[in-house]
């Protein structure tokens, strides 16, 4: 498995830049900063994109601006006109059932509640896709979900998520290089 694309998850606007949604476009954007690369929006694409290679091979960074309930039309128009398979793909979001600072990867599997997976697996029309999920917590309260993943967290938390995302940023070579495998080993142990 060779990712060719790496779609992170949030919602557009300065209103939601900072909210805990946001983390999957805050690790794509970190990644392009390492990789001195900068976005452009592709309205055709729904979303913005940057290219780069990686041993000889296109990999394509994508924030859907769609908002995240919709992340699904970009994806899959990217993925459509770049005739890349579900396998191909890693999606980037926010997971509520890790706490701050955990940082896991995945291989297919449901949405889990999550509706911008929920919408990349209807419009893809497959949920085999590799997810990197970053842990933002949960409320206390279950009817409190939609407004604690729209506010800011914490600076402590803020921190915590930060770390996760650094983490994660240390095993992208072995992540692009297709070794799923060892990237869970070390991700998903710790």
């Amino acid at each position: 498995m060779i990712i060719k694309l790496i779609a992170g998850l949030g919602n557009p606007g300065s209103q939601y830049e900072k909210t805990r949604h946001n983390a999957g476009f805050w690790f794509v954007d970190a990644l392009a900063s390492q990789l001195g690369l900068r976005f452009r929006a592709e309205s055709v694409f729904q979303g913005d994109l940057v290219r780069f290679e990686h041993d000889r091979q296109v990999v394509l960074l994508l924030k859907p601006s769609t908002f995240m309930n919709h992340s699904g039309r970009a994806v899959a128009r990217v993925a459509g006109y770049f005739k890349l398979a579900a396998g191909d793909i890693l999606v980037v979001h926010d997971e509520l059932e890790f706490l701050p600072g955990v940082v896991r990867v995945k291989m297919g599997g449901g949405h889990g509640g999550h509706n911008g997976l929920r919408d990349i697996i209807a419009q893809v029309g497959a949920a085999d896709f590799a997810r990197l999920r970053i842990g933002i917590g949960r409320p206390n309260d279950k009817s409190q979900v939609s407004q604690y993943v729209l506010d800011r967290p914490s600076k402590d938390d803020a921190g915590q998520i930060a770390s996760a995302i650094d983490k994660a940023m240390s095993q992208m070579n072995d992540l692009l290089d297709g070794n799923i495998q060892r990237v869970m080993n070390v991700l998903n142990a710790g």
